[in-house]
């Protein structure tokens, strides 16, 4: 393979007619013993910018990464490739290990997976120091690299060590790589990997295959519901929650509704936790429901959605969990349903953490950053690109506030009462409460407080309750609010509400689209969304491709993504090879998997052509 070259590799191992991007440069500058820091979103092949490497050079590709069920996967889709891989994680029994030490001092394997706290023990960094005397450490590759920054929302203390690399082993080149990081991530992977002299490849964050929507919470399983129904009937994806609670509710709610759902948390045990998760990554049109704890590293390709029912934390957790759909390049929806009640629950959560008081600010700047994405009028893409330091055009077609623009209308009368009955009330009441003050309410909270003797009591009866509702909510996002949560949840003035009030300054809110109107746009986008797939379930052939698919994956125990993607099918599907020559063409199908499977394929093409 050493006279190989990496278009050769690409073409013969993986069966990519051409590299994407960055791919190549950072191929040849990790190939001729440079470090690097990859920038890449999911989906954009972050993977192969060590995996080339690893067989164009001499010994063994050390890859460390946080998660035992990816390094699974990984080795799984490298044997089906042909290439010798292992790894090395608390799942493996004694046996098993031996023989993966066996086949490192054999130099027998390629690429060596392997998790950071393995790789800190004395036994193995010994290991690495015998096989490095030989000059046989082909690379260094640190997966996941974002988990070594304390501001980010994956941190892994064990991650910090792995400067170590670079002090025993500097002759070995380092790739970093990572899909998720701001500026602040970035400069503090570099310092804390001591990647200062590394050349940094940083790709466009931009997923144009994510559709995102963002839709204000109005019962939200029924709009979940309604979302899944319209646009994605077959299809498998994930639904995150706040609390586990909410993740077990969830997951039965629409087991009752006839979906394939299934729970995800860290407080299942780990038998149920690792069962759920094998079925999701094995079995077609799965919904995993979820909290936070299930995601990263997940590399099924072909999620078609992923939908919130509760705020994230920040950009960066919407962006990589969101991330998790449409890694095959084919169209995917982002959805998310969200209201005042999240911010409430999410400002308390991190507040009420034992993070140092530094933390915590860093957090609520990044909840206020996720809060005016989601009240934004702007283009999404453009929102999300901005926020990690990209440009983008606008207008993607490829969002809800480009596909339907959204309505704005002066709303600064309306936020100068709402200001004011927050303060006439002592800044210390809730969203509910101050609307019924402004819509004259008589309840007993009013009478107890004896509310309706306030100048502001019953001015608001020119809008309705639910557009109350949407303009406190959008005041929070702007920052002229915060929610008190010494107050339970309780609204605050902030700095910036003093022009609003003095009438220095106009506020322009966005109007909340109509339901009904939103339900009859949805059949309408849900066709446009699905393209590549249109007609695909109706077609006997697609039928029949992913039937043996899924017949192979049993038989080996992978999942079906690992013998081919969904876009290697549809493009089997469009062009229906006839010969193996043919189907060499098709991408994704490399040398090893034509053998492999090859004929297997071309028989079911050739059956369902004859009605068999």
């Amino acid at each position: 393979m050493a006279t190989s070259s990496p278009q050769q590799i690409l073409h013969d191992v993986f069966g990519y007619a051409s590299f994407r991007g960055a791919q190549q440069a950072i191929v040849e500058h990790v190939i001729s013993g440079g470090d690097a820091l990859v920038l890449m979103p999911t989906g954009g092949g972050k993977s192969l910018c060590y995996q080339i490497p690893a067989l164009l050079r001499d010994g063994v590709g050390i890859v460390v990464s946080p998660l035992i069920a990816l390094m699974q996967d990984q080795v799984d889709a490298l044997k089906q490739l042909g290439v010798s891989a292992a790894f090395l994680n608390s799942s493996l029994d004694a046996d098993a290990a031996r023989e993966v030490y066996r086949q490192i001092h054999r130099g027998e394997l390629k690429l060596l997976y392997v998790a950071p706290e393995r790789l800190m023990t004395e036994g193995f960094l010994n290991l690495l120091e015998g096989l490095q005397q030989e000059s046989r450490i082909a690379l260094f590759a640190i997966d996941e690299a974002h988990c070594v920054s304390q501001w980010g929302h994956d941190f892994r203390p064990e991650y910090r060590a792995l400067t170590v690399l670079h002090e025993r082993f500097p002759e070995v080149p380092r790739i970093a790589l990572t899909a998720t990081a701001d500026a602040p991530t970035r400069r503090e992977i570099v310092e804390r990997l001591a990647l200062e002299q590394a050349q940094q490849f940083v790709s466009s964050f931009d997923r144009p295959n994510i559709r995102y929507r963002v839709t204000q919470k109005n019962n939200a399983r029924q709009q979940l519901q309604s979302f899944l129904e319209t646009e994605h009937p077959d299809d498998a994806g994930i639904v995150y929650c706040l609390s586990r609670k909410k993740v077990e509710e969830t997951a039965a709610w629409l087991k009752e509704q006839g979906w394939d759902a299934l729970p995800y948390h860290a407080g299942l045990d780990a038998v149920t936790r690792n069962r759920n998760q094998q079925r999701f990554l094995r079995e077609e049109g799965v919904i995993m429901v979820a909290t936070v704890a299930f995601g990263m590293g997940i590399d099924k390709p072909n999620v078609r959605f992923v939908a919130h029912l509760d705020l994230p934390k920040s950009m960066e957790g919407y962006y990589q969990e969101t991330g998790r759909a449409g890694r095959d390049g084919l169209p995917a929806n982002a959805w998310m349903a969200y209201g005042l009640g999240d911010v409430v629950s999410m400002r308390q959560m991190l507040l009420s953490g034992d993070a140092p008081e530094e933390r915590k600010r860093v957090e609520l700047q990044k909840l206020d950053a996720l809060l005016g994405f989601c009240e934004s009028t702007e283009c999404r893409h453009q929102t999300i690109l901005r926020y990690f330091g990209e440009e983008h055009p606008g207008d993607c077609g490829q969002c809800d506030n480009c596909l339907e623009p959204v309505d704005t209308w002066d709303a600064t009368q309306a936020a100068q009462m709402a200001l004011s009955c927050v303060y006439r009330t002592g800044q210390r009441f809730g969203v509910a409460h101050l609307i019924d003050v402004l819509l004259g309410k008589v309840t007993p909270k009013v009478e107890q407080f004896n509310h309706q003797q306030l100048s502001t009591f019953g001015i608001g009866n020119s809008l309705a309750q639910a557009q109350w509702s949407s303009v406190y909510r959008q005041l929070v996002a702007a920052g002229l609010l915060n929610v008190d949560m010494e107050a339970y949840g309780g609204l605050r003035l902030t700095e910036a509400a003093r022009p609003v009030l003095r009438g220095e300054q106009e506020v322009w809110l966005r109007r909340d689209a109509d339901p009904v109107k939103r339900k009859a746009q949805r059949t309408e986008r849900s066709a446009k969304s699905r393209e590549p797939f249109a007609g695909a379930n109706d077609d006997p052939l697609w039928l029949a491709l992913k039937a043996k698919r899924t017949e192979l994956a049993r038989e080996q125990g992978v999942p079906p993504y690992v013998i081919f993607h969904d876009s290697t099918l549809l493009e089997i599907l469009n062009h229906r090879p006839q010969t193996l020559d043919e189907m060499g063409k098709i991408s994704g199908v490399g040398q090893a998997k034509l053998a492999k499977y090859g004929d297997e394929f071309l028989q079911v093409v050739e059956d369902v052509a004859n009605g068999v």
